[in-house]
């Protein structure tokens, strides 16, 4: 009855040797990770066309990381490798402003003073309907209402409304920022 048994050996017993399969999975987190944030847009959550390219990129690189490997300790050494990497770039980049400047885009400004940063807003493929989409979601009707609109590192949109109110303060004849 070959139903009940098992070949522990192929379970557990490596066939590739552990120091290449930590190599591989180095070369390829550390390829994969480049070429995502090179190519990577990174507006808001990811959408059903992300998910695929993510699924894709794995399942094309699994032969690269594994090679042959068919055991359970090669498939969680390359896991432990993976995971071990993804740490340790977002510990350098929490340690060392140079490694945050690398690993960490900056926020990018999409509006200023109510007007847009077109530009900025082309080089991420962000489309007015996009933008304007977000702003309805903070509650905000009018471009001209917003003094700053970034795309943070993250992905998501952050906006600062202008003062609602400027008022001359009587007794001096400047301008009061009034805040209801």
């Amino acid at each position: 009855m070959k139903f009940f048994e098992i070949d522990w050996q192929s379970i557990f017993v490596p066939t590739e040797s552990l120091f290449e399969i930590f190599i591989r999975g180095t070369i390829m987190y550390l390829v994969i990770f480049t070429l995502m944030r090179i190519f990577r847009r990174q507006a808001g959550s990811p959408s059903i066309a992300d998910l695929i390219v993510i699924v894709v990129i794995a399942d094309a690189a699994q032969n690269g990381m594994a090679g042959d490997a068919k055991s359970v300790t090669e498939a969680v050494l390359l896991i432990g490798t993976i995971i071990f990497w993804d740490f340790f770039l977002d510990w350098l980049g929490f340690k060392s402003k140079f490694f945050e400047r690398i690993l960490e885009p900056q926020a990018l400004p999409l509006i200023e003073d109510g007007k847009l940063k077109r530009q900025n807003m082309k080089s991420e493929m962000i489309t007015y309907d996009e933008l304007t989409s977000q702003m309805r979601q903070q509650g905000i009707e009018n471009i001209g209402d917003v003094k700053k609109a970034c795309m943070e590192s993250d992905g998501h949109f952050s906006f600062i409304k202008k003062e609602e109110n400027d008022e001359q303060h009587p007794s001096n004849g400047k301008k009061k920022n009034v805040v209801n």
